[in-house]
């Protein structure tokens, strides 16, 4: 009581309202809505690089994958082989010799190579140089066209050797890894999204060439693929690793149901090779066996013009290559390849190069950007899916008539898909600017001109290529014209040469932080992040037998 009657003579406290608390510390925006941290590895893959689905799972996935880079294959044959002066027999041979050294490079490097989940297949970035080679040999008097077609692909095979030479130097001299440390994440940006919106002529224009089959194909893979997996839970993990599958086959089947109803009959000649299923005529000109051999065209001929040509194809397919990786990368959960894995993938990337010349090969391989997308569409990056997608491309090159039955899927049901599986690999790209301050000028200035001039500058290129036959630059030397029209006609090839002058001369130092680098540093060190040796070591101890130089 005595407490209660003294504590009543002090006075009462006045009630004060404290003040609201400063939010000068919360980002712009933070009390709207959440704000989500960057995160170096995605979280919402079912199989990261090193995790496998079952065997069932596993070959249906892989199956998947050789079907994906299929389309690339036929695109590309069907581009070149009419004008080398190949028919049907030489298409089959053609697309059975790249399925061939496909798997046998794509082994290659995810054995002993970069490790990362990446199919290798033909390169549309050869098509310049092999386009040259064939001008030059359209002159000469020959007694079929068959002969024609031997004499031009006996020089693609020459150059294909010698240039291979640039990327085993590039790679195991550690050069290529060299000059990858100057990139930051502000340079990868538009390389990686370029490597998908680069390849914007092989989406959309091409369904357009049979957009009763292409656009249903489209709109059918988004419904199954995102839609309808949300109807049972069941089914959502089967629509969303397979439905390309599912969707393909409904497809093709109505492709071969309007070609025996005769609706094409009487359709353009360019609609009926579109469209119709029994156009490519590769099922009866394919071999039932037959093993890829080297030098089965006979010798290669050595021609110097098309040899520098073809050095500049493969610059090309280095710098594309690079920045498919680092794609593949983020799409399996692995950390951004270090400096020396991207030399070490160079330089087999070279070897692979040399076995296409010597195998005679009509073009060379580099990393295929569709299959890729793949990896983010099914939420599936397993190493073992895309070896065991090896065995399929080998085994249908050798039975080349199970091989030709797949290559009659008309090509704009291809690409419906390549819509879709470029699209994911370009918004790749775009996630990593999460590393950067998004709000710096500088960078903006960086980000927009790299991604501007690497779209406008190979647009003016191939645009004025078509229009004139020749490339913009057309000086005396012929390779000189290959080499600089190759170079400038890659989206992220140019992207690749305006981010990283831009990004290291502009105030490089004093925005460092603002660039990225010190979160993109340990990654590019061997030792410098602890996870690289988890993802990229390679198998088998094989690094203990191994110049030290070539591994690290």
């Amino acid at each position: 009581m005595g407490e209660t009657a003294a504590g009543n003579h002090h006075p009462t406290p006045s009630h004060t309202v404290a003040p609201p608390p400063s939010q000068s510390h919360l980002p712009l925006g933070a009390a709207k809505g959440p704000l989500f941290q960057p995160q170096e590895q995605l979280t919402t893959l079912h199989y990261c690089i090193h995790s496998n689905p079952s065997w069932p799972q596993t070959c249906i996935l892989a199956f998947q994958h050789y079907i994906v880079m299929l389309g690339t294959t036929v695109l590309i044959t069907n581009s070149i082989v009419p004008f080398m002066g190949g028919k049907a027999g030489e298409k089959a041979r053609v697309i059975q010799c790249l399925l061939f050294m496909s798997g046998i490079n794509t082994l290659i490097q995810t054995l002993i190579g970069s490790r990362l989940p990446a199919v290798m297949g033909p390169s549309y970035a050869y098509i310049i140089p092999i386009m040259s080679i064939i001008n030059d040999n359209n002159t000469g008097n020959y007694a079929s066209e068959h002969e024609r077609f031997v004499h031009n692909i006996r020089t693609i095979q020459g150059s294909l050797i010698i240039s291979s030479f640039v990327s085993i130097i590039l790679g195991f001299s550690k050069a290529w890894g060299n000059f990858t440390r100057l990139f930051s994440p502000i340079v990868v940006v538009p390389v990686v999204s370029l490597v998908g919106l680069g390849l914007f002529a092989r989406g959309f224009p091409q369904l357009a060439n049979c957009v009763e089959l292409g656009l249903p194909m489209l709109v059918l893979v988004v419904l199954v693929q995102q839609y309808a997996k949300r109807l049972h839970a069941r089914a959502h993990p089967i629509l969303e690793r397979y439905a390309l599958l599912l969707c393909l086959g409904l497809i093709w089947a109505f492709a071969a149901i309007l070609t025996a109803g005769g609706v094409y009959n009487r359709a353009k000649p360019q609609t009926q090779m579109s469209c119709r299923t029994d156009r490519s005529f590769l099922i009866s000109a394919a071999p039932w066996v037959r093993v890829p051999y080297p030098f089965q065209w006979g010798p290669p001929i050595f021609s110097a013009s098309s040899v520098f040509g073809m050095m500049g194809a493969a610059l090309v397919s280095s710098a594309e290559t690079t920045g498919t990786l680092y794609a593949a990368a983020r799409l399996s959960g692995a950390t951004p390849p270090p400096a020396h894995v991207l030399s070490r993938s160079v330089g087999w990337q070279g070897i692979s190069m040399l076995l296409d010349g010597l195998f005679g090969a009509a073009v060379g391989t580099s990393a295929t950007v569709e299959n890729v997308g793949l990896l983010g569409l099914t939420h599936v990056g397993s190493r073992r899916v895309v070896q065991v997608s090896t065995s399929f491309m080998i085994f249908f090159s050798i039975f080349g008539k199970f091989g030709a039955f797949f290559a009659t899927i008309p090509l704009p049901i291809f690409a419906a898909i390549y819509c879709i599986l470029y699209g994911i690999v370009a918004a790749n790209g775009i996630s990593f600017i999460q590393f950067t301050n998004n709000n710096s000028m500088r960078n903006m200035y960086v980000l927009g001109l790299s991604l501007f001039l690497g779209i406008s500058i190979p647009y003016y290129f191939m645009s004025y290529t078509m229009a004139n036959n020749h490339g913009p630059v057309n000086t005396g030397g012929g390779w000189f014209n290959d080499i600089l029209n190759t170079i400038f006609s890659s989206p992220p090839t140019v992207a690749m040469i305006v981010g990283t002058i831009l990004d290291t001369t502009l105030e490089a130092r004093d925005s460092a932080n603002d660039r990225g680098v010190a979160w993109w540093i340990p990654f590019q060190r061997r030792k410098g992040e602890v996870r690289n040796e988890e993802f990229y070591s390679l198998p088998l101890r094989i690094n203990e037998f191994m110049p030290t130089r070539f591994i690290k």
